[in-house]
């Protein structure tokens, strides 16, 4: 392994640790897909604060792939994590008897990307862990994850890494060959796939990325306009909820003289 990866790595092991270790908490909690992200999330989190504190929930919908629940059993069985599976189809079920409810694929995906992480923050609640996040650095930036769904967690242990670098990690990680292959995909409707949903290619996406973040967030090309737009579009997933400021300055009407 290059020395570099290795720190960066150990870093991460690291960040886990210390959370857990100031939250007080026993462990963590991870959605697994069955896709690289959360494989990857995973196996840092395993590493470091043991499989044995770590617990993996798959929540199928109706249209989730089979061989991704496969392919996340299995993942769980090599690290040697606990592992469990809820559909998520009956609190779908539930929002669809709500008067005006649209089930367009749109919708709906943001509502199972909500639903999800509803369900790891009450096993998360009810059994003192922090919930890991499986975000990385390409879809973070280009806004595509659901607030408050996705793109919610207590700890992001690989939101620093572009997505061509997780697969780089994921073979360091020794993660299946079959789930670092797979087509990269939400899962949100059957045949879903991000690069065809984005339009461009995650080394296309990473390129442009980080030549726009060295050129100061301006494009020089096509494909940078592209993502640029992404990016800008995307910005409210990144900050706090405006608000004004509710913190006293010392200037409000009849505030007492010092």
């Amino acid at each position: 392994m290059d020395e570099e990866l290795g720190c960066r790595m150990g870093r991460v092991e690291q960040m886990i640790r210390y959370a857990c270790w100031s939250a007080g908490c026993k462990g963590v909690v991870i959605g697994l897909s069955g896709g690289v992200d959360s494989a990857v999330a995973a196996a840092f989190c395993c590493r470091a604060v043991g499989p044995a504190n770590v617990l993996a929930l798959s929540l199928p919908s109706a249209v989730s792939n089979p061989q991704d629940l496969r392919d996340a059993a299995d993942l769980c069985k090599a690290l040697g994590m606990e592992h469990r599976t809820i559909s998520i189809e009956p609190i779908l079920d539930a929002f669809r008897a709500i008067p005006g409810f649209s089930d367009t694929p749109y919708l709906l995906g943001n509502l199972m990307a909500r639903i999800r992480m509803a369900v790891l923050y009450y096993h998360a609640n009810r059994d003192n862990r922090l919930v890991c996040g499986t975000s990385n650095r390409s879809e973070y930036l280009l806004g595509y994850c659901t607030k408050y769904g996705d793109n919610a967690a207590d700890i992001q242990p690989i939101l620093h890494l572009y997505k061509t670098e997780v697969y780089e990690i994921a073979r360091e990680l020794k993660i299946p060959e079959r789930i670092i292959t797979k087509a990269p995909s939400a899962g949100l409707w059957t045949g879903q796939s991000d690069e065809a949903e984005i339009g461009l290619s995650y080394p296309v996406i990473d390129a442009a990325l980080i030549a726009l973040a060295r050129n100061n967030w301006r494009a020089s090309n096509e494909n940078e306009e592209k993502v640029l737009a992404l990016v800008k579009k995307s910005a409210h997933k990144r900050i706090p909820a405006p608000t004004l400021s509710t913190e006293p300055t010392g200037q409000e009407e009849n505030a007492p003289a010092r």
